[in-house]
């Protein structure tokens, strides 16, 4: 195994940038993507932790986690968002492209919200579902003729209510799209078929649409 040997003089000690250039290790790279705030919505960016504010609320992120920059473009008039990474390469790149799409999704929530469709799913029980709690719970009752209530509380400020034009349907909206999507996938796991054959068995509440709650 070789091992490259970086060499610091007295001229680069104080400096690490400079020594890479001289070992010839790395190369100073930068990669950034920006995108432009719908009107309406205002943004709020204070060390990487970013407040979407628009007319059905507001929604805060905070990418404290991710080694990017986030900052609004010189000029634009703080309607333009740049999103800013140094020294990477590859896979690493994939950060910059998530994180605005976060916020695309944020602008989207408090625009035009988010609404997905749930059905019933079952083949001799039929599947009794209550939403209790001022629309932020539901509760699932005779899922394969069991006798256990299984209960789900909705995320955040997502709400849950009865489809108006469909029977067994449930329909989930809010702001957040991690919540509303996070609610269904609670929704679906706890009705998961255990031990049984689940090519048969194919009873559940299933995600059956996607969509906002403003349509277009």
């Amino acid at each position: 195994r070789r091992y490259r040997t970086f060499v610091y003089s007295a001229a680069t000690r104080g400096s690490r940038g400079a020594a890479v250039l001289r070992a010839g290790a790395m190369k100073f790279t930068q990669k950034r993507q920006t995108f432009d705030i719908v009107d309406g919505v205002t943004f709020a960016i204070k060390s990487r932790a970013v407040k979407v504010t628009g007319p059905r609320g507001s929604l805060e992120l905070s990418f404290k986690h991710m080694p990017i920059d986030i900052f609004f473009e010189e000029g634009s008039d703080e309607r333009k968002v740049v999103v800013e990474k140094w020294f990477t390469g590859g896979k690493a790149t994939a950060s910059i492209r998530t994180c605005v799409s976060h916020m695309e999704n944020a602008m989207t929530g408090v625009t035009k919200g988010f609404e997905y469709k749930m059905r019933f799913v079952y083949s001799h029980f039929p599947i009794n579902v209550s939403i209790t709690n001022g629309a932020k719970r539901v509760e699932i009752r005779n899922f394969l003729g069991e006798k256990v209530i299984r209960v789900v509380d909705a995320l955040k400020d997502t709400t849950v209510k009865r489809s108006e034009d469909v029977k067994d349907e449930i329909v989930l909206s809010g702001n957040d799209i991690d919540a509303v999507s996070r609610t269904c996938a609670l929704i679906q796991n706890i009705c998961a078929v255990k031990n049984k054959d689940i090519r048969k068995f194919l009873d559940g509440i299933y995600v059956s649409a996607k969509s906002t709650v403003i349509k277009d």
